[in-house]
């Protein structure tokens, strides 16, 4: 359960946005600001920082679609796509406009989130993500380089290929699962047994795992779209946070490829700040919220 900052519990709803049905979370008052997680997480990730946001900004917290309690359509599962279903569950609770924040995969769909509706995205805020057609590929190659920095994403080509991880993963969702992301921080113990239970819960439900793979096997459509998406840079301030222990710095470099208005932070954490370094992820969020309300 999530709560807010008077320790109530967030409300739920189901919208049916852009051929598909979106499970969130929403609670506060004031700025609108939508949260989006990566994988293999679920809105779930968020549950830290809402309480620290609500009382000054209206939360929504989104489970993507085929991940979470969300419908799991055939397809669709490109950023663009994504991105354009969380435009539409914001038009559907009355945000003409709003921040937006990011993580992991979350953060690639928020960036075509803001480059595909900036007439309603004030500013965005993108933690701990690499961008198909920039790099991020380029990690799935078994190198000393990568190997040695701890960057070597194996699991891309794994991912990419057709059928053979579903058959291998059945079954076993909760090593997986347990294994990335206590794997990709600095502080494993902040993967709490309740945000375990959810993520598993959620991965393990009929095409959970099937889902989370087709985020994967769009790479090569988001590549194409994010190229396109960034001869046009974004005017709007971007706040790009990293881990030390992970991407780093290098949030911040990747994301003047496309913005022209970019400020970054780094913490002592891993790939999951917002479950790792909640307090401190809040107290550089909020004033540049503020700032661009």
């Amino acid at each position: 359960m999530i709560l807010d900052h008077h320790q109530a519990p967030v409300r739920t709803g189901r919208a049916a946005v852009n051929g598909t049905s979106l499970h969130y979370r929403t609670a506060g008052s004031g700025p609108a600001v939508v949260l989006l997680h990566g994988v293999p997480k679920t809105g779930y990730h968020w549950r830290h920082l809402v309480p620290q946001l609500t009382p000054h900004h209206t939360v929504v917290v989104p489970d993507l679609r085929g991940l979470g309690d969300s419908a799991r359509p055939a397809d669709g599962y490109d950023s663009a796509t994504m991105s354009d279903d969380i435009a539409a569950l914001m038009a559907h609770l009355g945000h003409g406009a709003y921040s937006v924040a990011g993580e992991d995969w979350g953060a690639v769909i928020g960036y075509q989130l803001a480059a595909r509706h900036r007439a309603h995205v004030r500013s965005l805020v993108f933690a701990e993500a690499l961008f198909p057609g920039f790099g991020f590929e380029d990690h799935a190659a078994l190198t000393h380089e990568n190997v040695s920095a701890g960057m070597h994403f194996w699991h891309l080509g794994f991912y990419f290929q057709p059928d053979v991880p579903e058959m291998l993963i059945a079954g076993h969702e909760r090593e997986l699962i347990i294994y990335m992301i206590k794997n990709e921080r600095s502080h494993p113990d902040s993967a709490t047994p309740d945000a375990i239970e959810e993520y598993v819960r959620c991965y393990s439900m009929p095409g959970g795992i099937r889902a989370m793979l087709s985020i994967y096997r769009a790479m090569l459509v988001d590549a194409e779209q994010n190229r396109l998406a960034a001869r046009n840079k974004l005017d709007i301030p971007v706040l790009a946070l990293g881990g030390s222990a992970f991407i780093g710095d290098r949030n911040e470099s990747q994301m003047r490829l496309f913005a022209h208005r970019v400020t970054g932070h780094v913490f002592d954490a891993g790939h999951d700040l917002a479950e790792e370094v909640p307090d401190e992820m809040a107290e550089v969020m909020l004033p540049f919220l503020a700032e661009h309300a």
